[in-house]
């Protein structure tokens, strides 16, 4: 018998036919619904491997009910979803998919900041509201991009992305992470800084960081503080890193120019989010990755990875505990 794994969201049969003769493949019947989370635990019973969204929750008591689970895969890179330390310690082999996502999320995060920058989101509401009646010589006009400062909270993969787009615009980069990263420093000439001197002197401040315990609420009140009155705040991590009170504060007082948001710290958000009441705001629904190519390739290298480790073999991105 073929091994069998069940994912949380409908995916395109084309994908699912290339797999077929090594899975036993199910499938939640839904692509924009949510899995009930009870439904998810039934159905996990059944398999040997399951490929879960970032908004499923792989908690310890999941994982206990489900121990015989071979392989958990995450369709995300971040998996601040799952229980990682109890999964290792019970044997279950957790997997994301790194690398393919890079040059995509980093493409949404430069193309939120460059919205952002120059109103282009207002500008185009303008037009559809009947708001352009004139020219002026200040007419919806945003801030220049070119030869900023960006400063880039997280400089992995997507970090070091961001870095050389913002190259492209000759704009001086400034970094803090958790280590650092010196060949980001030498091949795109980025400057490792202080997280307090990155929010003091850049003019956009990037987040690109993982949800961690020492990453949560980062942007609070003390951080907007810190910050330019005219430097743009661009979020494409996870909304809790930021303190979603002290963001609209700042935002509302004039203490910081904008901000750029694709994440938020409950989500999906809808149109009543204070945030929204912004103009300075642009707010997108967690699409960094979101091209028809990039979640082809996440899908399949979640399912490369169940099919990896369900024949005996090693994952082909493990997430290991730390």
């Amino acid at each position: 018998m073929k091994p069998s794994i069940y994912i949380s969201r409908s995916i395109p049969k084309n994908i699912i036919d290339q797999y077929a003769s090594k899975l036993d493949i199910h499938m939640w019947e839904h692509e924009a619904v949510p899995i009930p989370h009870t439904t998810l635990m039934e159905k996990a019973q059944q398999v040997d491997g399951l490929i879960c969204m970032l908004s499923d929750q792989i908690d310890e008591a999941f994982l206990a009910a489900n121990s015989h689970l071979k392989v958990v895969s995450n369709l995300a890179v971040g998996y601040d979803n799952i229980d990682v330390a109890a999964a290792t310690a019970q044997g279950t082999v957790i997997t994301n998919t790194p690398d393919v996502l890079t040059e995509t999320t980093a493409d949404l995060g430069f193309a939120l900041l460059m919205a952002t920058a120059r109103r282009i989101p207002e500008a185009t509401n303008l037009i559809k509201n009947n708001g352009w009646k004139e020219w002026s010589p200040y007419f919806m006009a945003g801030a220049d991009i070119h030869h900023k400062t960006i400063g880039i909270y997280g400089m992995g993969r997507i970090g070091e992305a961001i870095a050389k787009r913002a190259k492209g615009f000759d704009m001086n980069v400034l970094y803090h992470n958790r280590r650092r990263n010196k060949t980001a420093e030498k091949a795109i000439g980025a400057s490792y800084v202080s997280i307090e001197q990155l929010l003091k002197e850049s003019d956009f401040v990037v987040s690109v960081v993982p949800l961690t315990p020492e990453t949560s609420h980062t942007f609070n009140t003390k951080a907007f503080q810190l910050m330019k009155e005219s430097a743009i705040f661009i979020n494409i991590s996870r909304g809790k890193v930021v303190d979603e009170t002290a963001l609209l504060h700042a935002l509302e007082t004039g203490k910081i120019r904008g901000a750029g948001l694709d994440v938020f710290d409950q989500e999906p958000i809808d149109g009543s989010h204070p945030l929204l009441k912004l103009e300075q705001v642009v707010c997108l629904p967690h699409i960094g990755s979101a091209s028809e190519e990039t979640r082809t390739a996440m899908i399949k290298l979640c399912l490369d990875n169940c099919c990896s480790v369900l024949y005996g073999a090693d994952a082909r991105t493990p997430v290991l505990d730390k």
